[in-house]
């Protein structure tokens, strides 16, 4: 560190190659990536209407039809769609994937999401849990 305080171009070089890592570290997205990742953050805070269809790839069927501010996730042997209600409520729909459904989820309205800014949600109510207290005397 020394030797950087008295040469001020090899502090100017070690700064820039910081800078330079950072950028790298982060990444350099487009904006439509941005704007994807923005999209899918909104999406999963039920702010994006969206139609979620499960299409029989062999008949041809539509199977089942799921409309609303929805969430969709796929994992393990599953299909996990999660919609809010209209009085706030959440509903939970589970179903087992099969290797002949096609599942297609539309965005059903347009939304605003910044294309160069990530977003960042934060949920202070996640830090503290929502507990119940049960002790003796309330059984």
């Amino acid at each position: 560190m020394k030797n950087l305080k008295k040469n001020p171009v090899k502090l100017l070089l070690a700064i820039l190659l910081i800078v330079l890592g950072l950028g790298l570290a982060t990444g350099c997205t487009s904006a439509a990536d941005k704007a994807n990742e923005n999209l899918s953050k909104a999406a999963e805070n039920f702010e994006v209407p969206r139609r979620i269809t499960g299409i029989n790839g062999i008949t041809d069927n539509v199977l089942f039809t799921v409309e609303g501010f929805c969430s969709y996730e796929t994992g393990g042997d599953t299909y996990e769609i999660i919609c809010k209600q209209p009085d706030n409520s959440v509903e939970r729909t589970s179903m087992a994937k099969s290797d002949n459904v096609t599942i297609v989820v539309t965005q059903m309205g347009g939304t605003h999401v910044d294309l160069f800014r990530s977003r960042v949600i934060f949920r202070p109510e996640t830090i503290i849990p929502n507990f119940d207290l049960s002790t003796s005397a309330n059984q």
